[in-house]
């Protein structure tokens, strides 16, 4: 099963290498890893998606726990939430194709953010499903390049918690 975590970190250099080493150290695969400041510039927040059952989710946490600069862990997995993934795809676009290219494009309601002599680029966002789907629609044109990112998620609605200015969790 995928757990998606969402973990708040001081915002310090080598975080990332500290925490990304721990999974590795313990022999856990992270499917996903996304990382960016919040609205506090001293803290950072982690998406990261791990596979495992209940007891590897458990042993994450705790050894997660452990590191100095984690300040909150949350499994949202089970909770609503909302999450998104960003795509490039550079694929192969001569004058036939790209009035198709376009048409698959707009179904998607994604983005064309180059055009080259052969290629045109294309940015897309949205979850995991919508993310596979362009990119197979696409795929008969031939890919060149692709970059995606990893999962970014938040929970839905009215959050009873949060962590202010100091880095302290507010209940």
């Amino acid at each position: 099963m995928l757990h998606t975590l969402a973990v708040l970190v001081e915002n310090n250099p080598g975080v990332l290498a500290r925490v990304a080493g721990l999974f590795s150290r313990r022999g856990f695969n992270i499917d996903s890893l996304a990382v960016g400041r919040t609205d506090n510039s001293a803290i950072s927040r982690m998406t990261i998606v791990v596979e495992g059952d209940d007891l590897i989710l458990e042993q994450v946490t705790k050894q997660l726990h452990k590191l100095i600069d984690v300040i909150k862990i949350s499994d949202i997995t089970k909770d609503e939430y909302v999450d998104r993934e960003l795509v490039l795809i550079k694929v192969n676009a001569d004058a036939a194709t790209r009035g198709e290219i376009m048409q698959i494009v707009d179904i998607f309601r994604a983005h064309i953010v180059d055009i080259g002599h052969k290629t045109l680029t294309i940015e897309a966002t949205g979850d995991e499903g919508k993310i596979n789907a362009i990119e197979q629609a696409l795929r008969p044109f031939g890919i060149r390049e692709l970059a995606r990112t990893g999962k970014i998620a938040m929970l839905r609605g009215f959050k009873a918690s949060s962590v202010n200015n100091n880095g302290k969790e507010d209940v």
